[in-house]
């Protein structure tokens, strides 16, 4: 497998590049569209056919590159189904399977941050793209766009049952961080060690945190795939 982890400054969020070696067939998840020609131009040095640009979410703090990508490669771009974005090639499900040479990537309905929260796993390779309902030493907030605390409760509940050796890759980081695994967040997140629900939805309550800067601009913008 070949496999990149790409970084956009601005927003802080990590963009993923799987592709399989030997069909050359790739996949993108969560593409920022300043970035669209940084991909393209990686895309082209090794020799690879976009085939799907994934999101997890419908972002409140970047512009998606899925419209842009989708118009200059041809690839497919997928969201999920309860993100009501028109203008997406396709839509995925809970357990749906995306194929991608020898690649199977499982999308993992994870509401909580928001209605349409996604991760996606590649159980052979025990790999876990967290979006925004995992990250490391956090998880996402909870107070826009649907959000719901006792719903990402749950849906934590859910990765965490995974086998605690699974990489975990968010969607963004703040410090620097670049992976971690769900034994390591288990142990170590300080918003995993609350005693139940109730604590959590609690705890999420309080945080106060600021709007994205860019949610006015970046919501209804990925509603339309990115392209004005």
């Amino acid at each position: 497998m070949i496999f990149r982890q790409l970084f956009e400054h601005k927003s802080s969020t990590y963009t993923y590049l799987l592709a399989d070696a030997e069909t050359r067939e790739a996949i993108l998840i969560d593409p920022v569209l300043e970035q669209t020609d940084s991909y393209l131009r990686l895309l082209k040095e090794l020799d690879l056919t976009l085939k799907y640009a994934l999101d997890t979410h419908v972002h409140a703090d970047h512009v998606t590159a899925l419209g842009r990508l989708r118009d200059v490669t041809g690839a497919k771009s997928m969201m999920g189904k309860q993100s009501d974005v028109a203008c997406a090639s396709g839509w995925f499900s809970d357990g749906d399977t995306l194929v991608v040479g020898g690649l199977r990537v499982t999308a993992l309905f994870t509401p909580g941050h928001t209605d349409d929260s996604y991760c996606f796993y590649l159980p052979e390779q025990k790999m876990l793209f967290t979006g925004d309902t995992l990250l490391i030493r956090g998880t996402g907030r909870t107070d826009f766009q649907n959000g719901d605390a006792r719903a990402q409760y749950q849906s934590l509940q859910r990765l965490l049952a995974m086998p605690g050796d699974t990489q975990v890759w968010p969607a963004h980081d703040y410090k620097g961080w670049t992976s971690s695994s769900l034994a390591e967040e288990q142990a170590h997140n300080p918003r995993l060690q609350v005693s139940d629900v109730e604590a959590y939805v609690e705890l999420m309550a309080n945080l106060k945190l600021p709007n994205p800067k860019m949610m006015d601009v970046a919501v209804p913008a990925n509603k339309g795939c990115g392209v004005s």
